[in-house]
């Protein structure tokens, strides 16, 4: 009976996050219609060069293969030795999950599930991904505060100065203040509802408990993580030199379409609002940060860098159809089951069974 209540939460939290992307898409296209306009859109995508756009797409790709090296590296330093192409397959099967199922299964808890079936060291496979995600969050941080505070900080109109009309957070909030107090409207009426009733008041009080369980174990796991890979000083500083890397090389290509499409600002501020985007989609709120990520992306750039409205729309909508595309591979590998060992070879459990993608974890060079 618990069970299926938990079911029944993880179901209603599902559907508010695509109530969020769905109420997103509905104002994103009654405001450009509006404010942009769709013809104005139309010819600035059209302005586009395929070819700067396929290179942007390989440049991302190519970044979808160091993170699977990163994570490759966290798993071999706690002497779970699976083969890289397993973990390259594992992880676009994860991105895959990201980016295009609506169900409460990350790409994450994807990769997390199939590793841990393929070794006794679960405990250690499990808190990889963790790891494998903090690092990438806390790189994007790290970027995004060395560049604003470096080349940003102090200059008009950016990000949080307040002394040019055009930009700054207090202008930006009094121009969206209607849409702010809609919101704590809706939000307000929703928990009122909820308190009304005495089911609403136990689904809260269930989920402000789930809640607290998660940051416990959340809390339990970075604890966990950090005793373990104490250890591995050396391979955690690789592996956050390859996130480094890897964001600074997929901005970069996003710079050159942002330029290709009239983003004329310089490289700095993708630095900066890319990566903090790039957080705020992790939150939770939405599918695969749908919405988030292209709403904030595209606040930043016309209200702090002062970028024409459809170049902005233009440039965010080209990431998510970047992204869209390079998750591709992994419904391939979905449909083919190349992401289970031995798929090809025999059934799971079979004395067929050949350790094709998770070699012997006795072999540290196999």
């Amino acid at each position: 009976m618990g069970e299926t209540k938990g079911q029944k939460s993880k179901y209603v939290f599902l559907l508010l996050r695509i109530a969020v992307v769905v109420g997103g898409v509905i104002w994103g296209t009654v405001w450009i219609r509006r404010d942009v306009g769709w013809q104005n859109l139309a010819d600035t995508f059209a302005a586009i060069d395929l070819w700067i756009l396929v290179v942007c797409l390989s440049i991302f790709i190519v970044g979808q293969l160091i993170i699977a090296l990163r994570w490759w590296l966290l798993l071999r330093s706690q002497g779970i030795f699976i083969s890289i192409a397993a973990a390259v397959k594992l992880h676009f099967l994860g991105l895959f999950y990201n980016n295009f199922m609506p169900s409460s299964v990350g790409g994450d808890l994807i990769r997390a599930w199939y590793v841990t079936r393929h070794t006794d060291k679960r405990l250690e496979a499990a808190l990889s991904v963790f790891v494998d995600r903090v690092i990438g969050l806390f790189s994007t941080l790290v970027i995004a505060g060395f560049f604003y505070t470096v080349f940003l900080r102090g200059q008009g109109g950016v990000i949080f100065q307040r002394d040019d009309t055009s930009g700054g957070v207090l202008a930006t909030a009094a121009k969206y203040r209607y849409i702010g107090l809609w919101a704590v409207v809706i939000v307000g009426a929703f928990f009122g509802l909820l308190l009304a009733n005495r089911k609403g008041r136990e689904m809260l009080s269930k989920t402000l408990s789930r809640f607290r369980l998660a940051g416990a174990g959340i809390l339990r796991k970075t604890t966990n993580a950090a005793i373990i890979y104490s250890r591995s000083g050396g391979t955690v500083l690789a592996v956050f030199g390859l996130t480094v890397l890897m964001q600074l090389m997929v901005i970069t290509g996003f710079y050159f379409v942002g330029r290709d499409i009239g983003v004329a600002v310089s490289i700095k501020y993708y630095y900066v609002f890319f990566t903090l985007t790039w957080v705020l989609g992790a939150i939770p709120v939405s599918i695969g940060g749908a919405v988030v990520v292209e709403g904030a992306l595209i606040v930043m750039f016309t209200e702090f860098a002062g970028v024409a409205e459809e170049a902005a729309v233009a440039l965010a909508l080209c990431q998510r159809a970047v992204w869209m595309l390079s998750s591709l591979p992994g419904a391939g590998i979905h449909l083919a089951g190349a992401h289970l060992p031995g798929e090809r070879k025999g059934p799971i459990g079979a004395g067929t069974m050949q350790k094709e993608f998770f070699v012997d974890r006795d072999k540290p060079g196999g």
